[in-house]
């Protein structure tokens, strides 16, 4: 029998499922307003499922007590579960479990940002005339980062993988044929919505953070030299067909040298030191062409001098081995 906290995981991994699937939808009017809807149920089924985790998976901890009255009126220092109007168990609020686990250090502060947002869209959609082709653009915004930060956080919680889901939204610009804007006016809610989004947003984010407050959007199109062409990526199986990148290209994948590296891993971790843990990690991911390359200083010539660079995504793997410095 499964463990409630993981029973709820299911359920919430269902609901933001369904949020996808509603939102992808090739002609939907309601789309951002109901995506909203299930993407705030996936995320308070989420954290009432780290909450229980975090209490021995007892139930009683999501409940909401309150002061017994007596019969005479007062309040009693006696407490009992506040019920619903059902006379269910009242169980605490979305609100109430992030900023508890954003004040334990267990939830990032820009998810909780984000999850402010589609709360506000959701219990604001029936004021949206969505009139402008900017506001729609907003909330996938905001969408696609809620999506990135849910994977990261199930990821974190509970080990939980959701790579078996396509957890994307379908840009824009293939839902719908873009249209003049600039003529149209926001209305009163949109504009208050939109400035009450515009103040959640971090004034300094990182960059290397896998949460986001939101994410832009662009979408660029291309056409192929080929009729057919392949979809790649980086692998160390010597069966996969080879493929050549410009030494423009693979400057712009590898951008930081050791000096580089090595500033951002101090600005980063708090127990950091460049020492031979520091140089043996490094030495070992530089093997995976995901994170670094070894290169000729001069391309052409191969009797030149060698140098390594890296990718920023190496600090994804000395996460695993650095503690990272708190935010102020």
């Amino acid at each position: 029998m499964k463990a409630r906290s993981k029973e709820l995981l299911d359920r919430a991994v269902a609901a933001t499922v369904a949020a996808i699937e509603i939102y992808n939808k090739p002609d939907f009017l309601y789309r951002e307003e109901a995506f909203a809807v299930l993407a705030i149920n996936g995320w308070e089924l989420l954290l009432k499922a780290k909450w229980l985790a975090d209490h021995g998976n007892k139930v009683s901890s999501l409940y909401v007590m309150e002061p017994r009255t007596k019969k005479d009126g007062t309040k009693s220092k006696k407490l009992q579960i506040k019920p619903t109007a059902s006379g269910n168990p009242f169980t605490h609020s979305l609100d109430f479990l992030a900023k508890k686990l954003v004040e334990s250090k267990a939830f990032d502060t820009n998810a909780w940002a984000n999850i402010q947002a589609l709360l506000e869209m959701r219990n604001s959609s029936i004021h949206f005339y969505n009139r402008s082709g900017a506001f729609p653009v907003r909330l996938q915004e905001i969408g696609t980062a809620s999506l990135k930060n849910f994977v990261a956080t199930t990821k974190a919680w509970f080990g939980r993988d959701m790579s078996e889901f396509n957890f994307y939204l379908m840009p824009l610009s293939f839902i719908a044929l873009p249209q003049q804007t600039d003529a149209v006016v926001l209305n009163h809610e949109e504009k208050k919505f939109l400035n009450f989004v515009e103040s959640l947003e971090p004034a300094n984010d990182d960059a290397d953070s896998p949460y986001s407050v939101t994410v832009n959007i662009d979408i660029k199109f291309t056409r192929s030299k080929a009729k057919e062409a392949l979809g790649v990526q980086f692998t160390n199986d010597p069966n996969a067909p080879a493929v050549r990148l410009t030494e423009e290209q693979i400057r712009e994948r590898y951008p930081w040298d050791y000096d580089r590296l090595t500033t951002e891993c101090r600005k980063r971790y708090s127990d950091f030191k460049a020492a031979q843990k520091y140089h043996d990690i490094r030495k070992s991911l530089l093997k995976d062409k995901r994170f670094g390359e070894i290169r000729f200083l001069d391309p052409g010539n191969p009797k030149s001098s060698k140098k390594p660079f890296f990718s920023p995504n190496i600090l994804q793997e000395l996460d695993k081995h650095y503690d990272r410095k708190r935010r102020k």
